[in-house]
């Protein structure tokens, strides 16, 4: 069983899936771009004021066709990106709404496409982020194990894919030893997603989230100058490369 530690606002789950935002998982038939383009570049930003417009399209959207997969993940991810705009701005109760809305979606998106390892990674990080949110005490028996669960069924689905290898790494690195948590597991996780796509600007913040819980400054440092370089706009990035040199 995996309960996860409250690990406070540094651990946010900031769209950790969006950047390379659908993997082979979704065809590029089923992908529409007058979506994508604006989503990936609303998703880095984290612009609040393009996450509710897209939030509106795409709910428009699924009320034409609710079984629509690739909307359905879409809107997951946009939900959760309002989420951490929520926790930023220390708004707990509009973060924990916007979660349960990206897990409805998540849920949806598999449910039409059970076989899409993105999604069951995202449902993951979803998971895992209501631990954080309802406090790991209570909420870490219940959510804990499918937060698991969500990553085996995405590594049975897709071993290349560098997102679930991502977020099999923040498992590892959020919850505690006494329930699977093993920060070297962590380390070894990021660096596989990072070996199959080093343009992950977020898996590059986690990578150095988990080298600074082994009190390694230096590649802690190393790592988000990374994920500066390939997103200057992240700010969880930022925040954490500030807070490395204090």
């Amino acid at each position: 069983m995996l309960i996860f530690q409250r690990p406070g606002r540094l651990f946010l789950l900031v769209s950790v899936l969006a950047i390379g935002l659908l993997s082979t998982t979704f065809t590029s038939a089923q992908v529409d771009n007058s979506i994508a383009a604006p989503l990936e570049s609303a998703l880095r930003k984290r612009d609040a004021t393009q996450l509710q417009s897209l939030e509106a399209q795409l709910e428009q959207r699924l009320s034409l066709n609710p079984n629509d997969a690739v909307s359905q993940y879409q809107l997951a991810l946009v939900e959760s990106c309002l989420a951490d705009a929520a926790e930023l701005r220390k708004d707990k109760k509009a973060a924990s709404a916007a979660v349960d809305r990206a897990i409805e979606a998540a849920r949806r998106s598999i449910w039409a496409m059970e076989k899409s390892a993105d999604a069951h990674s995202l449902l993951a990080d979803l998971y895992g982020r209501k631990i954080t949110l309802s406090g790991g005490m209570f909420a870490g028996p219940r959510f804990g194990p499918k937060v698991g669960e969500q990553n085996q069924r995405a590594m049975a689905l897709d071993a290349n894919n560098p997102r679930v290898w991502a977020s099999t790494g923040r498992q590892y690195l959020m919850a505690p030893k006494a329930f699977g948590g093993d920060v070297a597991k962590a380390v070894e996780s990021f660096r596989k997603s990072l070996a199959l796509d080093p343009a992950q600007d977020e898996t590059w913040y986690w990578l150095a989230k988990a080298y600074e819980k082994q009190d390694d400054k230096a590649a802690a440092r190393d790592a988000l100058q990374h994920s500066l370089q390939l997103n200057p706009e992240n700010p969880l990035a930022q925040e954490a490369s500030k807070l490395l040199e204090k």
